[in-house]
């Protein structure tokens, strides 16, 4: 037998403490070397991977109270001035193991809160990440009231703020600085990403824009809409949830075979034009457990059609069909929309006592004529970030039940049109991707494990993950032709049931065969 001698290992290992000394002493001096206009330094420490982070300053309304970091990182938390009277709270990770790139991460909701699982997650994959609290602390749309400042904040001023304040400190902190800037967002985050493509057009080289809450105003109403609508429990118009479930099964039952396979998952809805009235119970039907009323049916066309303005405008596409299990308890729970509600007390009429459940389509045509800072996020030409090199990946998921992936394509077409260019040279510097059987930004009857964050991680495979896919489009040239999603057993982490390769609009994806529907290269995309 061969012995082994175990003094490299030993001698590993030492280099590797020295070096771990060497990088907690740095970033335990880093504080005292930011010097940066209108940066105030609360903290900088080092955290070791592997410690589950408590986070006792985070708003409670945020709900994160510790956050598991994996990799060792120089973490500096920080207040930034946006005007003499706001600022936004910047925290910077800065990972050992770094990979020469800058990232910014984004928001969602209304909310201010620092979206911790985006710093871990890409501090582990190697980027100098930073995040932002929006510009106020927690969840609700308070700060905003008789305050433009913390307005303006939440519509471009807080990302672009930790951007620049970002870089110089990845470049001072780093001797290498940065080769390439990087966005990762949904939601809210997603609108944040085009954001800054619109308004800040150098400031990413690649940008990754998940289900973005773009035309946001009318967002805001579409989501106010559907009160009035539905009423509340127990009216006449009202469905509860397993009456929910009764439409969903109707819709699944129309629509699911359109693309050649039967798994309950629609792949494209533009595709789904539901008859509900096949849910309409006769007067002498002895079962009720499977119908509706024709008053119930109604309100049911009436959530999943177009949403108009008091002139005939259309101002927010239809929700798109398969999505009702998940906005069952969000959307049509029977109260306002939370968040459309704080838009419109707190901004729009400056009223802490009005109440969504008066909503019309009047006061839609009031908030639009607002659009504080251009918050809408709207812009169709975005030839200066195409002329910079700059990238975006936009994908949305096909069962969003907040944000209808209507609205997507309905902005690539305005981009189209806009820009005057055909998908075919739209594909040279923004692609699309539809998610089949995702929710919103994540979860779902489907393979929506596309890499976008820690709970939808299967790898770093750019196939795999769309950040790593845009790490590689930006650096190699080689951009995403579809995008592959995991369709985990039991949620993330858990068994990879199938995968499935999402395509790129307006391409939609067919089931050709042979073999079952799990089988991803029975798929196609035409």
């Amino acid at each position: 037998m061969t012995r082994v001698s175990a003094l490299p290992l030993l001698a590993l290992g030492s280099l590797a403490l020295a070096s771990q000394d060497a990088f907690k002493s740095k970033c335990a001096k880093f504080a005292d070397q930011i010097n940066i206009p209108n940066v105030k330094v609360n903290f900088a420490e080092f955290v070791q991977g592997g410690t589950n982070l408590s986070l006792s300053d985070n708003p409670t309304s945020c709900g994160a109270f510790s956050q598991v970091v994996s990799v060792d990182l120089c973490r500096v938390a920080m207040a930034v001035s946006t005007s003499n009277s706001s600022e936004i709270t910047l925290e910077a990770w800065f990972p050992e193991e770094y990979k020469g790139r800058f990232l910014s991460t984004g928001n969602g909701g209304i909310s201010g809160c620092i979206q911790y699982y985006d710093l871990a997650y890409t501090a582990q994959l190697g980027f100098a990440t930073v995040g932002a609290n929006n510009g106020h602390n927690g969840t609700s749309g308070k700060p905003f009231y008789q305050h433009p400042e913390v307005v303006e904040d939440y519509a471009y001023r807080s990302v672009h703020t930790g951007v620049v304040v970002g870089k110089k400190l990845t470049k001072q902190f780093y001797d290498k600085g940065f080769d390439k800037s990087y966005y990762l967002g949904c939601s809210t985050g997603g609108r944040q990403g085009f954001k800054s493509v619109q308004k800040f057009p150098n400031d990413f080289d690649g940008v990754v824009a998940g289900a973005p809450a773009i035309n946001l105003i009318n967002l805001f109403s579409w989501s106010a809409h559907f009160y009035p609508i539905t009423g509340s429990p127990g009216s006449e118009t009202f469905l509860t949830t397993a009456e929910w479930q009764i439409v969903h099964d109707e819709i699944i039952r129309q629509c699911d075979s359109i693309d050649g396979a039967k798994d309950g998952i629609i792949e494209d809805p533009d595709l789904c034009r539901p008859i509900l009235e096949t849910l309409t119970c006769t007067s002498h039907a002895s079962n009720k457990t499977s119908c509706l009323t024709s008053t119930q049916v109604n309100t049911a066309n009436q959530v999943l059609a177009p949403f108009y303005g008091i002139n005939g405008t259309l101002l927010y596409p239809r929700m798109q069909p398969g999505s009702e299990m998940l906005a069952a308890s969000l959307m049509y729970d029977g109260s306002p929309f939370p968040y459309s509600e704080d838009w419109y007390r707190y901004v729009v009429y400056e009223n802490p006592s009005w109440s969504g459940k008066n909503f019309t389509v009047k006061d839609a045509a009031v908030a639009l004529a607002q659009n504080p800072y251009n918050l809408q996020t709207w812009e169709g030409d975005l030839s200066p970030f195409q002329k910079s090199g700059g990238k975006v990946l936009h994908y949305h998921g096909l069962q969003d039940q907040l944000i209808s992936s209507e609205d997507s394509k309905w902005y690539y077409s305005h981009v189209s049109q806009t820009m005057q260019l055909p998908p075919s040279k739209l594909d040279e510097f923004y692609r699309f991707f539809q998610i089949s059987g995702m929710g919103h930004c994540g979860g779902g009857d489907g393979a929506y494990g596309i890499g976008q964050g820690l709970r939808t991680y299967d790898g770093t495979n750019p196939e795999d993950n769309v950040l790593m896919a845009m790490v590689q489009w930006v650096e190699k040239g080689i951009a995403p032709e579809t995008v592959r999603g995991a369709k985990f057993a039991n949620g993330p982490g858990s068994k990879v049931e199938y995968k499935r390769k999402h395509c790129r609009w307006p391409r939609r994806n067919v089931f050709k065969g042979p073999g079952n529907y799990t089988d991803e290269n029975a798929w196609q995309c035409i």
